[in-house]
């Protein structure tokens, strides 16, 4: 009788090397949600739809990088951006502190120096920390993790791909991706890649990269540059065209103003050609100017490429699933709502078009994301008025619309542009250079004159532009901020007390209090 009903068992064909889901064979998907990334995003909406209940599974899945760096959970914020930049930089700041202090009575021994070595342990045993802690946050809310490189079998169906090769199939009602984007290398530059790295290197480098070429004018390149010539090494920044491309070119001039006073070197104009290793292990690299395509040579330790990021989508099979992407970025398109060309197929973070590649975004979407399909919300993402702010040695932070921007939308005629340089009270005693300082308040000159953007260098600046964030995302006017009392004595009271305008051709220099 058993051999009977063996040989009239009903038999489901499965893919080559791929076990049968649940799905094929009870016609309903294991999970409720199935997000494919772990980064600050998708681990959002993870947890959020969790909270509803609802049957969760994370996949998450790092590529080792050219040089072979690999990390754990939590994406490009935790491992190898926002975290260890800022600790990197503050790292870098602290230096500035030691030789200001001398001026307010601490005595410090010389010579001073840095550690890389310390440094960097202690900040990547921070981040396996939180590494750690994403897994445990999991873990507490029922939310299934598995370390596999996701793709589409099909709309529903997701293949999972271990570190061994092998295979799991996942399926799910609902598919939320969140794979974040990786930094490009160059291409057509001989030795680019054999030779050069990264970010997604340099924060995980055991000892310090000595003598290094940064390559590229974003923010990425900026900073790493900026908190390099901080630790005491010999940094070169070359860029093709303008620097920071996107924010107020104004501001951009300053960050890269200061920083060349404080010793990083800038090749503007410059495109490099090739690469190659010397036998003293140094790295050559050569260039032209783009002006004269004059060429010239130097020798570094380390070259460090930041010249943009792409999205993590090539690997991901989305023309099975019907999603569409925009060709020319590699981004997928979304709707307001996340949505992208599939129903119930969603993606939020550095993966969607037209969005900021920023954490506190990435994770907000992700959170209503999953408000709206499990919590009966309606409530989109607002992704006007997001505050931001570079980590440079004298940092920029900014909301709202740039003067460029401002000007296109609006027409120069119909804005006013209030600002002002101004210097830091903790600057005066050490007398450290403040040339840079400076305030600009964009606002529309119809009726009360809305502020259409803020924009403030100068110490901690992420600090001061957050709060006054809310105000211009809650429609604040100038006649409101003027009405507003600072606090003495700060940095962000000089924004309360700005009343020069570009136009009256005033000196917009602060001269005391």
């Amino acid at each position: 009788m058993a051999a009977l009903w063996w040989r009239l068992r009903p038999r489901f064909r499965c893919e080559p090397r791929l076990r049968c889901t649940a799905r094929a064979l009870s016609g309903k998907n294991e999970y409720d949600l199935l997000v494919v990334g772990g980064g600050s995003g998708g681990l959002a909406c993870a947890k959020e739809a969790a909270q509803f209940g609802k049957k969760v599974a994370v996949l998450d899945y790092v590529d080792p990088t050219p040089k072979g760096t690999k990390w754990g959970l939590g994406g490009t914020c935790v491992n190898v951006g926002c975290i260890p930049k800022k600790l990197m930089h503050h790292a870098a700041l602290l230096g500035s502190s030691l030789k200001d202090a001398q001026h307010y009575g601490w005595s410090i021994s010389h010579p001073v120096t840095h550690d890389w070595s310390a440094m960097a342990e202690a900040v990547q045993n921070y981040v396996k920390s939180l590494n750690w802690g994403h897994r445990v946050q999991l873990q507490d809310k029922n939310v299934k993790y598995f370390n596999l490189k996701g793709s589409f079998v099909d709309a529903h169906t997701i293949r999972g791909l271990s570190k061994a090769n092998k295979e799991t199939l996942l399926t799910a009602e609902n598919i939320v991706l969140a794979t974040g984007g990786r930094p490009k290398y160059p291409a057509n530059i001989p030795g680019a890649l054999e030779y050069g790295i990264t970010s997604d290197d340099l924060f995980w480098l055991k000892k310090s990269p000595g003598k290094t070429l940064v390559v590229g004018a974003s923010y990425v390149s900026l900073e790493c540059a900026g908190f390099l010539t901080g630790l005491g090494l010999d940094t070169t920044v070359m860029i093709r065209s303008i620097p920071l491309r996107g924010f107020d070119q104004q501001m951009a001039a300053l960050v890269t103003d200061y920083m060349e006073a404080n010793h990083t070197r800038f090749l503007k104009k410059c495109t490099p050609t090739k690469v190659e290793k010397m036998g003293n292990g140094r790295l050559r690299v050569v260039w032209k100017y783009g002006d004269s395509g004059q060429e010239e040579t130097d020798e570094f330790d380390t070259l460090m490429w930041a010249v943009g990021r792409e999205p993590e989508t090539k690997t991901l099979n989305l023309e099975t699933a019907g999603v569409k992407i925009n060709s020319a970025t590699g981004k997928i398109i979304v709707d307001a709502s996340e949505a992208t060309s599939v129903p119930h197929i969603y993606a939020v973070g550095d993966i969607t078009e037209g969005r900021p590649e920023l954490t506190p975004t990435a994770i907000a979407a992700g959170k209503l994301l999953a408000r709206r399909l499990f919590g009966q919300s309606k409530e989109l993402m607002d992704y006007d008025n997001v505050p931001t702010t570079i980590f440079t040695p004298l940092e920029y932070g900014c909301v709202g619309l740039s003067e460029e921007q401002a000007s296109d939308r609006l027409g120069p005629d119909n804005i006013e542009v209030y600002h002002a340089f101004y210097k830091p009270l903790e600057f005066t005693v050490p007398d450290r250079k403040a040339a840079q300082c400076y305030i600009k308040m964009v606002c529309s000159r119809a009726q009360e004159q809305r502020i259409l953007g803020l924009h403030f260098i100068g110490p901690n600046a992420g600090e001061v532009i957050q709060g006054f964030a809310l105000g211009i995302k809650c429609g604040a006017t100038y006649s409101q901020m003027l009405k507003t009392a600072g606090i003495h004595p700060t940095c962000a009271e000089e924004i309360n007390k700005l009343h020069i305008t570009k136009r009256s051709g005033l000196d917009p220099t602060v001269t005391g209090c």
